[in-house]
């Protein structure tokens, strides 16, 4: 329970140059409104509990990821089937103790069971901010999915698509 937060939601994979936009731009909007940052993940990834997809960055690198990029704290929510049951509605009132005075997620953000929350549901309770993909130098989103197809192939480009900026 928090009187007031800034809160970065995502399972934040690998915390890729895209991962770093959402939650660099709750650490800024925190720190311009005087009360914490606040990063609210999943261990394990919801893909890799759904589509058995590989791990890209255990959960203690996955904090200290985070802590570098300025966040006060986590919430680290343990994603199994039972928690993905859970309604759009628990979700969102889970949320609402911390008092966020924004929310920041990526644009294709969906929570609840199914999948049945989206931004817009999200935007009728609390003030979100989508924050765009980030592109690389070809043009191609940075996705989680897309460094997991690089790392058999071609660890050096799916390594620039992790580092810090």
């Amino acid at each position: 329970d928090l009187p007031a937060s800034v809160v970065a939601i995502g399972a934040f994979d690998g915390v890729h140059r895209g991962h770093q936009k959402v939650i660099g731009s709750a650490v800024e909007a925190a720190r311009r409104l005087g009360c914490p940052c606040v990063v609210y993940t999943f261990d394990v990834p919801p893909k890799a509990v759904f589509a058995g997809a590989q791990v890209i960055t255990p959960l203690p690198e996955k904090l200290r990821k985070i802590g570098q990029l300025g966040a006060s704290c986590a919430v680290v929510a343990q994603f199994d089937r039972a928690y993905a049951a859970r309604s759009a509605a628990d979700f969102m009132a889970e949320l609402a103790r911390l008092s966020p005075r924004e929310i920041r997620v990526g644009a294709d953000f969906r929570f609840g069971a199914g999948g049945t929350g989206d931004v817009a549901l999200l935007a009728s309770r609390f003030t979100v901010r989508v924050v765009d993909a980030v592109r690389c130098e070809r043009g191609e989103v940075i996705s989680s999915s897309r460094i997991r197809g690089l790392l058999g192939h071609d660890p050096a480009a799916a390594s620039q698509l992790l580092a810090c900026d």
